[in-house]
């Protein structure tokens, strides 16, 4: 009889994940929560801290119910709570938003790789917990006027069909491109909006990092946001359309940090990832030739650039191994 409640090896490195992705989260909203000036933002930040913690802590009961090492995770003292404020009021939230987002998509993929009763309600009450930040993250910013909705345009009154493969054509020397259809401004400014809120996290994680190799890795981060911004902002005003995604907040001066630089570095490798995801999903959607290939083109820049900080997380030792598959070529050679 197969034992129900034991994890297989998917739901083991799936719950690392998230429990990796909790915990660095969790001492982001502290930072947060001790420089928030705004009791709104701070009640957002503080509901949130309480109900990961208790997700945190159902992973965590998981782990010793499997007899499993508990993961080191990132703790207080990746974060420094004394350090002066790094961002201007606005950023936090608007940086919630956008880890609400990538969490969206972990805890997909968590449970469609989920089997086990328990780890499904774990996933189930986090997607709700996520939901429900969102919402309240961009009611904030939008009353706040920090957050700008896309363009809005003339609504279709009648159904069109695609006539013929000219719509996919975006390479012409002669005649006019077609207008982007509202899926791919909608793409555009989505990836403008994270571009500019990522620009101003690594900016300050630039001014703070500690470890001269980390700081020359975050700057060439800076440099690499600001392209994918201008290629966004190129193609939209190449369409006539009305630029609106702005920034959230700026950077003060401080140069104190306030978190590790092994916590800085987990939370790009991370960010790394979500921009890999939403560029191969907005190359894909793209119907314009043009538009897909840039997208892709600007994909490449971030996957080599998320391998380099790879290789540094490795060599700094600020990589946590992920639980893997028993090595048999070498239990076998330890059985002779």
């Amino acid at each position: 009889m197969v034992q129900t409640n034991k994890l297989n090896v998917s739901e083991i490195g799936s719950v690392w994940q998230t429990y990796q992705e909790k915990t660095l989260i969790m001492r982001f909203l502290e930072y947060f929560i001790e420089k928030a000036e705004d009791p709104q933002a701070r009640n957002i930040l503080g509901g949130l801290w309480q109900e990961l913690n208790f997700y945190v802590t159902e992973m965590e009961n998981l782990f010793s119910e499997q007899g499993m090492l508990k993961p080191n995770g990132f703790t207080s003292e990746d974060v420094n709570l004394e350090a002066p404020k790094l961002y201007d009021n606005g950023f936090d939230i608007m940086f919630v938003r956008i880890l609400k987002e990538v969490s969206m998509g972990l805890y997909t993929l968590g449970m469609n790789m989920t089997y086990n009763k328990k780890v499904m309600g774990i996933y189930e009450g986090l997607t709700t917990v996520t939901q429900k930040i969102y919402k309240l993250s961009t009611s904030y910013l939008l009353e706040k006027g920090i957050l700008v909705p896309p363009p809005f345009v003339t609504v279709p009154k009648q159904t069109e069909v695609i006539q013929n493969k000219n719509y996919m054509a975006g390479f012409k020397l002669i005649g006019d491109k077609r207008p982007l259809n509202d899926l791919e401004v909608g793409i555009l400014h989505h990836n403008l909006e994270a571009n500019n809120i990522g620009m101003q996290l690594i900016t300050g994680f630039a001014q703070c990092a500690q470890n001269k190799e980390a700081k020359k890795y975050f700057i060439k981060g800076k440099e690499l946001a600001k392209k994918q911004i201008k290629a966004m902002q190129e193609l939209l005003l190449e369409g006539d359309i009305q630029l609106s995604a702005k920034s959230g907040a700026t950077v003060t001066t401080s140069t104190v940090p306030p978190f590790s630089d092994k916590l800085m570095m987990h939370c790009i490798y991370i960010l790394n990832g979500f921009g890999l995801i939403g560029s191969g999903t907005g190359g894909f959607f793209s119907l314009r030739n043009d538009l897909a290939m840039k997208t892709l083109l600007l994909a490449k820049d971030v996957y080599f650039y998320a391998q380099e900080g790879i290789e540094l997380k490795i060599k700094y030792g600020w990589f946590e191994e992920p639980p893997q598959m028993e090595d048999r070529s070498q239990i076998i050679k330890k059985g002779k």
